[in-house]
């Protein structure tokens, strides 16, 4: 019998294929990359016209060496790496380091790795798609010459360590704005009216919202709510208009990757590199007790919500036979209007939709069964119908001001029968019911409360990742990457799920922002992106990118050398002296910042923490306010005297005091504001 061989990226994916073929079939792994450019140099040939440099990737000699004496046994080859652009190009890559005849070498790509697609995909063999390779080569030469361009100028300007990249830098600045729009916030106060009611015929209270006279209207202080309050005094209170209607909820599309990063972020509480991870192995296959090793679900990166016709079919049938014909949706379901989706491949979904979590359990982890729940729930529910609530609204009329109550009760669950969160809960409000119109309602009390407008959240990993994807910035693959590499450069730090700009992230973010303000453009960076899958497509000669690209960014890195001054970050004397050698210690610089260190290094190796005073009074001890770093590296203002003494704030304190409580002023952009938001004082920043 002639001997194919299958040749893909890992082992636990080869594996599992080879359980599905017959013996004339050899399945073999290449770990990934084979061929790549040199890690010492820029690796590309300036001279000719931009042509990549590639060599075999250190210590994949002898693993090439193994694959080169399977491929001479072999009649035919297919060369089934993932179904993406690094798949195709990985293929690519495999043809020139073992030298593969083109005339016994195939292509086979699959969404999912069970039989019937994988027998398919051997029925559809074809030749390597040089567009798709093409996109993947103009990807790494353009990451290559801003990283390699950009990164040693930086080390000779401010220090060595640090790095540059296309998407990176641009993901670091839309940090860094946050961050500059968080510090200049000034909050602003409002206050709301809850109004306690009984209803003849119920124990229990209505409670209503204060609307307005009877227009909207918001209450900025508490002088408006005195003043409301001496109006309604003595009020009688009636039921103006009730009025009911119906609610649906739409059943949410089956995820992306970049849906499926923020889901598991706020409901598993993962990072996008864990949850691309345990997908991963999701993917590639697991042991599943009675099965065999199978694999679990679709293509793991993907921007398309598209399911194909048979997947359709099979989720529909599941419906129908465990949750009733009346609860599958009609039509396709929702589709997704985001105008970047390139649609290569299908949404992320269950291999195998029989396989319910509960049945797999015993044969997954903990993580990776609540992942596989997660995935299964949501593509479940993409196929089920909407869910319906009745919703009731009354109004309250009394000396000319109106108070509101809503409610609604679920009465066709849907969708949510499978899959719910915390926000799909709502209470029915059983008192509404009772309501009438022209009802006398009984006051009970009057409640104000204060409340002051917040600044823009801080960025998490899932909301970074949503707001690259509305912008084009990055592609599936390259969101968690992206992210892990800003954590790890300590650019960002990462604290309780928020991302807090670093005093590294901060310098560095400046110096690219003025040496290179189109690699840092969002607006530049979606056009790139743009053009890469026209490349993908062939629309775009690849290499027409790169002839565009190269002489501005050369230009633009030979302005910096010149224009940038050096940030010289010599040993600074301090006053503290070493308590080992009696030398005054000296300010270094280390992987967190700032560290007192004996300049009688190697002799004596005595450090302390660093802690910058601001040339603050601490308003409470007397002390010094300094300059503190959490942990992660995450920059406070506190007190010298902690922990005797508690003072901190994330704002810079001012030497002012409050002119109308005496406590400290804050800065905040370009004003300062008194520390308590319920004093409420304002001043614009004096200019040094």
């Amino acid at each position: 019998m002639a001997k194919n061989l299958i040749i893909v990226e890992s082992p636990a994916k080869s594996k599992t294929i080879k359980k599905f073929l017959g013996k004339n079939y050899e399945v073999v792994a290449s770990n990934g990359h084979v061929r790549d450019m040199p890690k010492s140099q820029m690796g590309i040939d300036f001279e000719n016209d931009y042509e990549p440099k590639y060599i075999t990737i250190r210590g994949k000699g002898e693993l090439l060496a193994g694959l080169r004496k399977e491929v001479k046994k072999a009649d035919k080859i297919y060369l089934a790496t993932d179904p993406d652009r690094e798949g195709e190009a990985i293929s690519w890559h495999l043809c020139h380091a073992l030298k593969l005849d083109p005339k016994k070498t195939k292509r086979i790509t699959f969404n999912e790795i069970t039989k019937n697609a994988v027998k398919q995909s051997l029925k559809q063999s074809r030749e390597i798609d040089m567009d798709l390779v093409d996109a993947q080569q103009a990807r790494r030469v353009l990451d290559r010459m801003v990283g390699y361009s950009i990164s040693p100028l930086l080390w000779q300007k401010v220090k060595r360590g640090l790095s540059a990249g296309r998407v990176q830098s641009v993901a670091l600045r839309i940090i860094a704005d946050r961050e500059s729009e968080i510090d200049a916030f000034i909050p602003r106060e409002y206050w709301t009216l809850e109004a306690e009611f009984s209803v003849p015929g119920t124990k229990r209270p209505l409670i209503a919202k204060y609307y307005g006279n009877p227009e909207k209207r918001q209450i900025e202080t508490e002088k408006e709510i005195e003043q409301i309050k001496k109006e309604l005094q003595g009020a009688d209170y009636q039921v103006s208009g009730i009025r009911k209607s119906e609610r649906t909820k739409k059943p949410p599309l089956p995820f992306t990757t970049s849906t499926l990063q923020q889901e598991c972020s706020k409901h598993l509480n993962f990072a996008t590199r864990k949850t691309m991870q345990i997908a991963q192995q999701l993917y590639e296959g697991i042991a599943v007790k009675g099965h065999g090793t199978i694999g679990l679900i679709t293509y793991l990166r993907t921007d398309s919500t598209r399911i194909s016709e048979e997947a359709d079919a099979a989720c529909r049938a599941f419906i129908e036979e465990n949750y009733g014909k009346e609860n599958i949706i009609e039509g396709a379901g929702a589709t997704s209007k985001n105008k970047n989706i390139q649609d290569a491949h299908e949404a992320i979904r269950p291999t195998y939709v029989e396989l319910t979590p509960a049945q797999i359990k015993e044969s997954l982890t903990r993580d990776q069964f609540r992942l596989y729940q997660l995935i299964w729930k949501r593509f479940v529910a993409s196929r089920m119908h909407a869910a319906k609530y009745e919703t009731i609204s009354v109004k309250i009329d009394g000396n000319g001001h109106r108070f509101t109550s809503a409610g609604s009760k679920l009465v066709f669950p849907g969708f949510l029968t499978v899959y719910q969160n915390d926000e799909d809960k709502e209470e029915a409000n059983a008192v509404l019911a009772k309501v009438k119109e022209d009802t006398k309602l009984t006051f009970v009390e009057l409640k104000g409360e204060q409340h002051f407008t917040q600044p823009p959240a801080h960025y998490t990993e899932a909301s970074l990742v949503k707001a690259l994807e509305e912008l084009g910035i990055g592609r599936p693959s390259t969101y968690a990457p992206t992210i892990s590499t800003l954590i790890s450069r300590r650019y960002v730090a990462k604290e309780q799920k928020n991302l807090y700009l670093s005093d590294l992230g901060d310098i560095v973010n400046q110096i690219m922002v003025s040496a290179f303000p189109s690699i840092v453009d969002v607006n530049f960076t979606a056009m790139m992106e743009g053009l890469l899958d026209s490349v993908a497509e062939g629309e775009v000669e690849w290499k027409t990118i790169i002839r565009n690209f190269y002489p501005d960014l050369n230009e633009s890195v030979n302005h910096a050398e010149e224009a940038l001054e050096k940030i010289e970050i010599e040993d600074e004397v301090t006053d503290v002296v070493c308590e080992l050698c009696g030398k005054n210690m000296v300010i270094k610089y280390g992987p967190h910042g700032k560290f007192l260190a004996c300049p009688g290094f190697p002799d004596c190796r005595n450090t302390k923490p660093y802690y910058e005073k601001i040339g603050v009074k601490c308003p409470k001890c007397g002390g010094d306010i300094v300059i503190k770093k959490t942990q992660k590296g995450r920059r406070y203002y506190g007190c010298e005297n902690n922990p005797e003494c508690d003072v901190m704030t994330w704002q810079k304190p001012s030497a002012e005091k409050c002119p109308k409580c005496g406590k400290m002023l804050l800065e905040k952009g370009s004003k300062l504001m008194c520390a308590d938001p319920a004093c409420g004082y304002l001043k614009e920043k004096p200019k040094s």
